[in-house]
């Protein structure tokens, strides 16, 4: 029993789940200018926390032949042999379907509606696509930034302006992030079978241009909290510097194409957005 335990928590892809819920947690923080509730944002994470740990597993289902065939995903759950497909095909659903409900439920119908998006577009559109085009990295920033929306409709019922940067701030970030990850393991995803881009484009000109225009494009996107007064200078000047050096990363990599400089550039992205998300709560302008 707890060998299966420890098997569906990793299935469920823990750390994600967690950046998922602490970008929740900040889009409830501006959504409602404080928390008025701690039992309203706990019911909040947990029924995200079902939804994307279902669709985490069901990821993992859809993905079992590909991760048979890559080192880095081997010895995942599936492809061990430690859990039955079918097993992990039936609770992802229930995990989806029953954090969406909980939240329609317990929060509201929007909230409800756009995890279900979430899990919708991270299962059934992104996953399969990474076996089609380069452009399934597009489109799978798209459900990675939609959480902080999720948060601050489950404290305001609506979509204002405000989700829309956060949801901005999450989708341009995203691009550097994986392009570092899809360029340190190439081979691994040609092995599987992956259209990322530096599998289909192998010199690497594509990818770090990405990299290059995403990185500077996200630093006018990562200003915007302050010119809308969800935020003070503290917070400007300091997303400023953070967007800076996530591009001076970049600039590295491109330059060397080497797979340790990609490696910078992954922990440089790891470290810009706690840091910008502690900025901006730290220094929220309300």
């Amino acid at each position: 029993m707890k060998a299966k335990v420890q098997a569906y928590c990793s299935l469920s892809k823990p750390r994600i789940v967690t950046m998922i819920l602490v970008t929740t947690a900040i889009g409830y923080f501006f959504g409602a200018h404080g928390i008025p509730s701690y039992l309203h944002l706990f019911l909040t994470l947990l029924g995200t926390g079902l939804c994307c740990a279902g669709a985490a597993v069901l990821n993992c289902y859809l993905e079992r032949d590909i991760d048979k065939k890559m080192k880095r995903t081997m010895r995942r759950p599936l492809p061990a042999g430690e859990v039955a497909p079918a097993e992990a095909l039936g609770v992802g659903i229930v995990l989806v379907l029953a954090g969406t409900l909980f939240l329609a439920w317990k929060i509201n119908l929007l909230t409800g509606f756009l995890a279900l998006l979430t899990a919708f577009l991270y299962v059934l559109i992104y996953t399969p696509l990474k076996r089609v085009t380069w452009l399934n990295t597009l489109i799978g920033a798209i459900p990675g930034a939609l959480p902080p929306m999720g948060g601050w409709a489950a404290a305001t019922g609506d979509l204002s302006l405000g989700a829309w940067v956060l949801f901005l701030i999450l989708f341009f970030w995203q691009h550097p992030h994986f392009y570092a990850i899809a360029w340190m393991y190439r081979e691994d995803y040609l092995r599987g079978g992956l259209k990322m881009l530096p599998c289909v484009e192998p010199d690497g000109n594509s990818t770090f241009r990405q990299i290059l225009w995403f990185s500077v494009l996200l630093i006018p996107i990562s200003l915007l909290p302050t010119f809308m007064g969800m935020s003070g200078y503290l917070y400007f000047y300091g997303a400023l510097l953070l967007g800076l050096a996530l591009l001076a990363a970049g600039v590295v990599v491109a330059r060397s194409r080497s797979v340790a400089d990609a490696k910078q550039l992954l922990r440089a992205s790891v470290i810009y957005l706690p840091l910008l998300l502690i900025l901006i709560v730290t220094d929220a302008g309300f």
